[in-house]
């Protein structure tokens, strides 16, 4: 019952598991505590019965009180566990999910994160996980509980009356093969209401996030027109989902009840005919009020497991997606990067095709070549940010694919066009760079970066806030930020994809005799468009179509008269614009 499938099914850790088992235990003995109850008062009638038809003298009332009060006492220990088992527990599975998800989502290469857009992710590890908390607290264990006290109920009825325990619950297995009949449609629309749901979440980011654009283009009555339009699909499709699973927990929960109808008429025919008294009847009566009690709610519990199945499988999705792995140790043999023949395609978009060569140690190797040629492309596979499709790129000797990505990036420090900061101060934010580093190393990281310029006409320096992602901060700014983290953490291995492209002239100058000083001796892959960061190079690679069109130094390159390099050179220092 409790096997590796229903842990996936539901998404569950093993210790989820061992708390569903503890649920429906606690289930089990709560049902078989209260129907003890129902068995007292059918004593107490029973007597009183006997004392009205034969005059026998009434039993002593303590013994009756004192069974009551065991039974009260019972019935409040029982249910204090139950609560412990189907509801504390849970909030601890809770937290190790998301735990759970957020220690994969961290292994997983970033190709993962460009088929999926922040908004889903957060819909997951909020979203879905809060629907199936619902589901383990108050469904499984409940539910399975339920099935194991009714089946044990049952035996005993069958073992006094078959008959009146056919009458009795003949209903239970049809509503619940109506219900699990209705399945397919439910998760049908299940489906249809997540995915509305994320298009709302999409909706309201990408508003929230364009903002200034927006409304910079007069565009806000358009934006806020189709964000209605989202929530009204929502709405609708959630209106639709809800009744047509309704409708069948509804029908499910009539069929069943009709069994108390059944059961009377099944009883009374059976007490006119002489085969059963009046007290049996009245035993399965007091029976039923406990048989249909648990299956009321089930009902609607297994209409609420049905629509968790999206959400159990899109957590399942996250946990059986590839993962980067490897070694835990890198111990590589000098820091030369080489490319051997390396395949890489975004989904069926081919990037790089058979691209081969060495940036080696101690030297600046340029990337260059038109726009959407595979250069930033490079510098990410370098880093083994995503997992190539064929060939080898090695670091010193070893085949980085064979090394655990954190391990890796330990020996890289990196500055790319997209800079993420932190609602935090500049100090953090530059500490990022290496974690439990000292303020001075900090400020002479900030200060080598050019940071002191703007950092002094902040109200409080480097303890000032920067807003959420550095909104405080212009393009240049943030980016400087950014070059004092790579500066911070002193890898032997350096990626700058366009470093300096928010820097004006003169900060660009400053930054870049801090680089040429702070980077001599390490392995540095640059791509740049400015030719003074180019000329700068030890080696160029260019690029086009996702393969290697030349290689050389910068004078090498430019003394070819028929080169790409050479022609997108005078493109550049004739004014035109040189996009690489």
């Amino acid at each position: 019952m409790f096997g590796k499938k229903f842990q996936r099914k539901y998404a569950l850790t093993d210790q989820g598991v061992k708390n569903v088992k503890h649920g429906a235990l606690w289930t089990v003995i709560v049902n078989l505590v209260v129907m003890g109850g129902m068995g007292i008062l059918y004593l107490m009638t029973e007597r009183y019965m006997d004392t009205l038809t034969n005059g026998t003298k009434l039993p002593n009332a303590l013994l009756y009180i004192g069974l009551v009060l065991a039974f009260l006492i019972l019935s409040v220990l029982t249910h204090l566990k139950q609560y412990q088992a189907t509801y504390g527990l849970v909030y601890g599975e809770v937290k190790n999910t998301r735990i759970r998800l957020a220690e994969r989502l961290r292994k997983l290469p970033l190709g993962y994160f460009g088929k999926r857009d922040l908004a889903d992710l957060t819909e997951t590890v909020m979203g879905d996980v809060n629907r199936l908390e619902h589901v383990w607290s108050h469904c499984l264990g409940y539910l399975y509980g339920s099935y194991i006290s009714t089946a044990i109920i049952a035996v005993a009825l069958f073992a006094y009356n078959w008959k009146l325990a056919i009458a009795c619950l003949w209903g239970v297995p049809v509503a619940f093969l109506l219900l699990f009949g209705s399945r397919k449609l439910a998760d049908r629309h299940a489906r249809i209401t997540k995915a509305a749901g994320i298009a709302v979440s999409d909706g309201i980011q990408e508003t929230l996030e364009n903002v200034r654009e927006i409304r910079a283009t007069n565009q806000e009555d358009r934006f806020l027109q189709s964000l209605n339009g989202k929530i009204d699909r929502h709405e609708a499709t959630m209106v639709k989902g809800e009744l047509s699973t309704g409708i069948f927990v509804n029908a499910a929960s009539v069929i069943m009840r009709l069994g108390v109808a059944t059961t009377i008429l099944a009883g009374t025919g059976m007490i006119l005919s002489g085969q059963i008294d009046f007290m049996l009847l009245f035993l399965f009566l007091l029976v039923i009020t406990r048989v249909y009690a648990p299956f009321d709610q089930a009902l609607a519990l297994i209409a609420e497991m049905f629509l968790s199945q999206v959400s159990a499988d899109r957590i399942t999705e996250i946990y059986e997606a590839k993962t980067s792995e490897g070694a835990d140790r890198f111990a590589p043999k000098g820091h030369d990067i080489v490319f051997r023949n390396v395949d890489f395609a975004y989904d069926e978009h081919q990037v790089l095709n058979g691209v081969s060569f060495t940036a080696k140690e101690g030297e600046v190797t340029a990337l260059v070549g038109p726009s959407g040629s595979g250069k930033s492309t490079c510098a990410r596979l370098a880093a083994r940010l995503w997992d190539i499709d064929r060939g080898s790129i090695e670091v010193g000797g070893v085949n980085i694919a064979s090394v655990d990505p954190e391990v890796l990036l330990t020996d890289y420090s990196m500055v790319f066009q997209d800079v993420v900061l932190f609602d935090d101060t500049v100090m953090e934010n530059i500490r990022l760079g290496k974690h439990g580093a000292g303020d001075e190393e900090v400020l002479a990281a900030a200060k080598a970066a050019n940071c002191d310029e703007f950092v002094e006409k902040m109200p409080n320096g480097y303890a000032t806030q920067i807003g959420e992602n550095g909104a405080k901060l212009s393009g240049g700014e943030r980016q400087r930020i950014s070059i004092a983290r790579a500066l911070l953490k002193n890898a032997p291995i350096v990626l700058l994809d366009e470093a300096t492209a928010s820097l004006d002239v003169e900060n660009e100058t400053k930054v870049q005799g801090a680089l040429s000083r702070l980077l001599q001796g390490k392995t540095v892959l640059v791509i740049a468009h400015r030719m003074r960061t180019v000329e700068a190079a030890d080696k160029i690679v260019v690029l086009k179509d996702g393969q290697v069109a030349e290689e050389g130094s910068p004078k090498e390159l430019l003394a070819r008269k028929d080169g790409l390099f050479r022609h997108m050179a005078e493109l550049q220092t004739g004014g035109a614009a040189w996009s690489i």
